[in-house]
């Protein structure tokens, strides 16, 4: 049985892998110039996967926010 489109929860695609298909890591290590056209890709070394983490956006208090708390007694 499926789950219903409404209930999936949204950015679960979006996830952490800590292993790197072997096609990722020749590329990352391509631009790190670790890797060269005719080296073997057996044995490759490791590649550290970074951690993406998105930062909370901090709410910016208007003018009209701040004038409204002032003066009205």
């Amino acid at each position: 049985m499926a789950i219903d489109t409404s209930l999936k929860v949204k950015g679960t695609g979006i996830k952490v892998r800590n292993v790197l298909t072997r096609a990722e890591r020749i590329a990352a290590l391509k631009a790190a110039d670790r890797f060269k056209d005719g080296d073997s890709v057996l044995g490759l070394p490791k590649v550290r996967v970074h951690k993406i983490s998105l930062k909370k956006k901090k709410k910016v208090k208007s003018e009209e926010a701040e004038g409204k708390g002032k003066g009205k007694k």
